[in-house]
């Protein structure tokens, strides 16, 4: 398993000098401080880059992403992921490939090292598959942020990332050195679906230990790989006791902005589609829900009040009288939002005519129906 962290990139990667580095990182962070890594509102962007001239965002100022040569905004499915990284630490996202998870992750990564002074001698791990060269890849993408455009240079071979005080990283085909880490900020597992399955599980424990030490974002990203794998095993803990949000992308989620149709139908050839844009392991077909169905399922949680009868929504009641030996059962229901909610449900144990009217009258109030005296029952 090979391993960069913040940390002893120096192996790997030699700047300028300390002095031209640490002058020239501090005259770039000046245009950062502070700004928001983007703004989502389309016309705030657009006052925003004018009032800056162009300084408008984290993203503006080291440049956007490209597909085919061609700048990239950010989608509302990435707004998705920022706003979960906001507000949660520990993410497992199973993807289509071309999604640019990645690539939003490692922005993610440079810009808090920058937007503050918060993760100053911190530092973020990136956790790859056993070859070295994966982890430089990753490493010299994040370096190619900076020296594209000019913005911070660094010369000779990558071997090092400081931004901001203490951001390094190294690689490593062992995951021991990455035990002791002093103060941890941040861990990637990318493509960790794929981690060799012996390394698996060692990965998921060796960055979970540094919950307790310095509580960092963990964050897993991966196409699926085969059944019974890390991701597998993770998708399907309990919801309640699972320590991971997971966010389900698949290719529905870029088509028509990072993929065209054309390539979505071309791609369909291929044997392997099912696995790398349709979230299906290896062998499998299988089904999951879309993140944007589970969020709207939460959003419509939130407005579910089950002691608190909406009183202009239309009411259904249901009554089992308890014939023979079974219990009086009754249940009150209320649609709202196209949804029927159950407002109340309950049994008893054979109670008497007048007891069962009293039941029955108490909930057709609660329900917003009429007053008792108004009900008769033949």
């Amino acid at each position: 398993m090979n391993k960069l962290t913040f940390k002893e990139l120096r192996k790997i990667v030699t700047p300028l000098s300390n002095s031209q580095q640490q002058q020239q990182t501090a005259l770039f962070s000046t245009r950062t401080l502070n700004k928001p890594f983007w703004v989502w509102d389309i016309e705030e962007h657009r006052a925003a880059d004018i009032l800056t001239n162009g300084d408008c965002c984290f993203n503006h100022i080291i440049g956007l992403p490209e597909k085919n040569g061609e700048d990239k905004p950010f989608f509302d499915y990435e707004r998705t992921l920022f706003d979960t990284l906001q507000r949660l630490k520990h993410i497992w996202i199973k993807k289509a490939t071309g999604l640019g998870i990645t690539e939003f992750i490692l922005r993610y990564m440079t810009w808090l090292c920058l937007r503050n002074n918060d993760l100053t001698g911190t530092q973020m791990c990136i956790v790859t598959g056993p070859r070295i060269d994966l982890a430089i890849t990753l490493i010299d993408r994040m370096r190619r942020l900076f020296t594209d455009k000019g913005l911070v240079i660094f010369d000779g071979k990558v071997t090092i990332i400081e931004l901001n005080g203490g951001e390094e990283a190294y690689p490593s085909h062992h995951l021991d050195a990455m035990r002791g880490l002093p103060d941890v900020s941040f861990i990637l597992l990318d493509e960790a679906d794929f981690f060799p399955p012996g390394q698996q599980q060692d990965a998921r424990d060796v960055s979970e230990r540094y919950i307790a030490k310095s509580n960092p974002w963990i964050i897993m990203v991966s196409t699926p790989n085969a059944p019974e794998g890390l991701f597998d095993k993770i998708e399907r803990e309990p919801e309640n006791t699972c320590l991971y949000k997971r966010l389900y992308l698949d290719y529905t989620y870029g088509l028509n902005r990072i993929y065209t149709t054309e390539e979505i139908e071309k791609a369909k050839v291929s044997p392997s589609f099912e696995r790398e844009y349709n979230l299906k392991y290896l062998g499998l077909i299988g089904n999951v829900f879309h993140t944007k169905d589970i969020e709207a399922a939460i959003e419509r949680g939130k407005r579910y009040y089950p002691d608190t009868p909406v009183k202009m929504s239309g009411k259904s009641l249901g009554i089992d009288p308890a014939y023979g030996s079974s219990n009086f059962g009754i249940v009150g229901t209320q649609g709202v939002d196209q949804q029927i909610q159950v407002i109340f449900a309950e049994e008893f144990e054979r109670p008497d005519f007048n007891e069962m009217l009293w039941l029955v009258a108490k909930l057709m109030q609660q329900c917003g129906y009429v007053m008792m005296e108004q009900i008769h029952l033949s």
